[in-house]
């Protein structure tokens, strides 16, 4: 499956320097995809190379042609969504829905950058000074080395590279040895579509030691990176000694709150829709549920009848709804966790196993707990998986403070048909994002990111592109 890929410097896929090469796995089966390229030391300076040289060109095109490049790779990802939705299934589990509806939410972050292209606008202050003028502009930042992770592997790839490109910067992008393929048929559309060489690079191996030599080059002015906290605080401290500008969404721990005016039906829709997205590997799934004690019961009870319909299975079969969890040691790990949770008291109401019928496959069922505590494991590690912590809350403080007591603050989700509540709760909660009655929460046009220790900087929305520029003051005087 990766012949015709490599490592993409300079506008060619070749193999890597020494022809090395890493296994990648279906999740589903267990089976072998094939194996990918595996970059060595010296890929990764011609990748440096390539796009230094390749900064020089792009920063020259007008934001107009930039444009025109950016709308053509949104409208060839809409047009390969099958292909690259069966990439991501294949190589991350999810089922073919979930990779199409991707695939559509990566084309339009690159159709919102082509726009956002055109509107970097600088700035004209009137001047103390009766023959002076005060101009503030925006230049491109420089290379971008860009670190994606394996759970959303194209969305989250399009959103570093087209926001770089936007701001008319080269990157150099990293896909997670899990989830190469699939990253590797955008780089191609990039290419397809009219991209110079140089302008965007991909570099397919071990991730630790491609982003220690990236990050170590005087080449690099700024990292992206989504991923754990454990990762992004390593990321930070190498970038500290070159003072490289760092965007990092990290982990989270959402809470999710229902109020007791909410309509129930709703609400539980819209903590399965967003708890069992991708089986619960999402950086803003639901993983604290707090319900207030009035409907507690009725809350549970509709979602466990729901969650018994969803559909486990191979991810290329359309009925499937749960796939497999996308790796052999995220299996264990939740396995590990349930285990913990019920050793300091919790009750499994559903769940707490791998499903019967399946021999092979990273597969585990939906699991719900009740009489869960707030000091409890589950409830301040991060899941990362399909586990469902249910607890109660009499009043709106109490549920607030208990929400905020975390040190990770990316997304949380409220319920309620108060205006009042709706307001105050979504000022109240530390959190970067706050979705009030509805799942969606990470769309093009909004700003992306989170708070405390779940990182800075945003993704997404008119604020992102200015992480990818540096600012300019000139104060000029008219008279020579």
């Amino acid at each position: 499956m990766y012949e015709k890929f490599g490592q993409f410097i300079d506008g060619k896929w070749s193999a890597s320097t020494n022809k090395e090469t890493y296994e990648v796995i279906n999740p589903a089966t267990e089976e072998l995809l094939g194996h990918a390229s595996k970059a060595a030391p010296a890929d990764v300076e011609r990748a440096l190379k390539s796009a230094e040289k390749g900064l020089q060109v792009w920063k020259k095109i007008t934001p107009w042609d930039r444009s025109y490049i950016l709308r053509r790779i949104a409208d060839k990802l809409r047009e390969k969504k099958d292909v690259l939705a069966k990439w991501m299934t294949l190589e991350n589990g999810k089922p073919l829905a979930e990779g199409i509806g991707e695939t559509n939410g990566a084309a339009d972050i690159f159709e919102w950058n082509a726009e956002e292209t055109k509107r970097i606008f600088g700035q004209t202050i009137e001047s103390r000074f009766e023959d002076t003028r005060v101009h503030i502009y925006y230049q491109p930042v420089g290379v971008v080395a860009a670190l994606s992770p394996w759970n959303f592997p194209l969305i989250l790839a399009a959103r570093k590279i087209s926001t770089a490109l936007a701001a008319g910067c080269s990157v150099i992008i990293k896909p997670d040895t899990i989830t190469p393929g699939v990253v590797m048929e955008l780089v191609d559309i990039c290419r397809e579509c009219g991209v110079p060489p140089g302008v965007v690079n991909l570099l397919s191996g071990d991730p630790p030691s491609i982003a220690s030599q990236l990050i170590q080059s005087d080449i690099i002015k700024k990292i992206s990176i989504t991923g754990s906290v454990r990762v992004g605080k390593l990321i930070l401290k190498q970038a500290a000694d070159k003072v490289q500008r760092v965007t990092m969404e990290l982990s989270g721990h959402s809470p999710f709150i229902v109020f007791d005016d909410a309509n129930i039906k709703k609400a539980a829709d819209i903590a399965i829709a967003a708890k069992f997205r991708n089986n619960g590997q999402v950086c803003i799934s639901p993983n604290r549920f707090y319900i207030h004690e009035s409907k507690k019961e009725e809350f549970i009870n509709l979602f466990i009848e729901k969650t018994k319909k969803l559909k486990i299975g191979n991810g290329m079969d359309p009925d499937t709804q749960l796939g497999p969890l996308t790796t052999q040691k995220r299996l264990e790990e939740i396995e590990e966790l349930v285990e913990k949770t019920k050793q300091e008291g919790a009750k499994v109401l559903l769940g707490g196993k791998r499903p019967a019928g399946f021999n092979k496959g990273f597969y585990y069922e939906p699991t719900v707990f009740d009489d869960v505590k707030d000091d409890f494991t589950i409830m301040k590690q991060e899941p990362f998986g399909p586990l469902v912590p249910m607890l109660s809350f009499k009043s709106f403080g109490e549920v607030i403070e208990r929400a905020n007591d975390h040190d990770l603050g990316l997304c949380s989700y409220v319920c309620t048909n108060s205006m009042e509540t709706a307001h105050l709760a979504s000022e109240q909660l530390e959190t970067g994002s706050v979705a009030v009655n509805t799942g969606a929460v990470a769309i093009a046009e909004a700003p992306f990111g989170g708070i405390k220790q779940s990182g800075y900087g945003r993704e997404g929305g008119s604020m992102a592109i200015k992480d990818y520029l540096n600012v300019k003051y000139t104060h000029l005087g008219l008279k020579g």
